[in-house]
């Protein structure tokens, strides 16, 4: 990847922390819908469910690969693979570590080996290691591309054979197949990790240029979006946003191409429009920041709280729609609050330790 002398190479973009963040409200309120809500699944719960489900988690996996490459040095050219290993596989193992205690800490009654969307995403920086550093190579994208589609078109395929896989074993269901499998979900990271690195190389050489490749990828989401009605419309899904129409493996949801439409495309008009609104528009929305760059951590601490302690240990419900959101934006607020404190105290640590000789 080329850099060009007007733009400094940066190893964070404040629009991306939106975006991130705006993924975990989406998440938040996904399972507070579930959790704090025991009345009867009406239709306007059904779909409130199925539409921050269907962007939550999938704008968590694309930015994982969008954003790797903003961690390169700017020789990244010169950077071996060991090299990426090294930075890379320590953090997608501590990623994976943290699934696993969160399964263990919030849901002591699954397996504590139950796949989760923070594994994948640990397995999923461990597996872009090869392909970051491949994509230094001409038509090396296209050919990364290539392989996301395929490994999707391969998964929808062979459903019905790992049907019967993880009926017959189980254990290696829970592990592979459970929630948000890497197989088929790392496509979407690969997605994110080859736009991610055409986008930085492109705003690195012009700011301009990268305005107008983000211009392009909200044409394209706004096309895909319409696809998607239209192709709702045409074959009649009896049910436009609900899981009908799409893939149950394991209990658990897997778009199939027209559903994956309408996600594409949006996670491609949220990009576009954290972009206009924070680096062009310049409304820094430092809330929403906060929570992007605490993700992580919140990720953890906002299921310890809408899970055990709201509806586990105090037994709250909320079941009126008034009433759910306005505990869903205090519970928001709060999460707010603590990503504030963990990155003050996270930089605070940070600097003691720098000042010690």
């Amino acid at each position: 990847m080329t850099t060009g002398a007007s733009v400094p190479p940066a190893s964070r973009l404040l629009f991306l922390d939106g975006l991130r963040g705006a993924a975990l409200i989406l998440m938040a309120v996904n399972h507070t819908a579930r959790w704090w809500i025991d009345t009867r699944m009406t239709v306007g719960r059904y779909a409130l469910i199925y539409l921050t489900l269907t962007l939550a988690a999938p704008i968590f996996l694309f930015l994982v690969g969008f954003c790797l490459p903003l961690g390169a040095r700017p020789d990244a050219d010169a950077e071996s693979l060991g090299a990426i290993a090294r930075r890379l596989v320590p953090r997608g193992v501590r990623i994976v570590g943290a699934g696993l205690l969160l399964n263990l800490v919030v849901f002591p009654d699954e397996s504590v080996l139950s796949g989760g969307v923070l594994q994948t995403i640990g397995l999923a920086m461990i597996a872009m290691v090869p392909a970051l550093w491949l994509l230094r190579s001409p038509g090396a994208a296209w050919g990364l591309l290539s392989v996301a589609v395929a490994a999707y078109l391969a998964f929808l395929a062979v459903v019905p054979a790992l049907a019967r896989f993880v009926e017959a074993h189980p254990v290696v269901g829970l592990v592979l197949f459970y929630d948000f499998p890497p197989w088929p979900w790392l496509s979407l990271v690969l997605l994110g990790l080859v736009l991610g690195w055409t986008w930085l190389g492109i705003h690195r050489q012009s700011p301009e240029a990268g305005a107008r490749w983000v211009a392009a990828a909200a044409v394209v989401g706004a096309l895909l979006v319409v696809a998607f009605f239209l192709c709702d419309w045409w074959v009649a899904t009896p049910m436009r946003f609900g899981m009908r129409r799409d893939l149950i493996l394991n209990h658990h949801w897997t778009p199939r191409p027209i559903a994956l439409l309408w996600i594409l495309g949006m996670v491609l008009l949220l990009l576009a429009a954290a972009y206009w609104t924070m680096e062009r528009r310049r409304w820094r929305l430092p809330w929403l920041v906060i929570l992007g760059q605490t993700a992580l951590a919140l990720y953890f601490v906002h299921q310890v709280i809408a899970f055990t302690l709201v509806k586990e240990w105090l037994g709250w419900r909320f079941n009126t729609w008034p009433r759910y959101w306005v505990a869903t934006a205090v519970f928001v607020t709060v999460l707010i609050g603590c990503g504030w404190l963990w990155r003050e105290v996270k930089g605070r640590v940070g600097r003691a330790r720098r000042s010690v000789p």
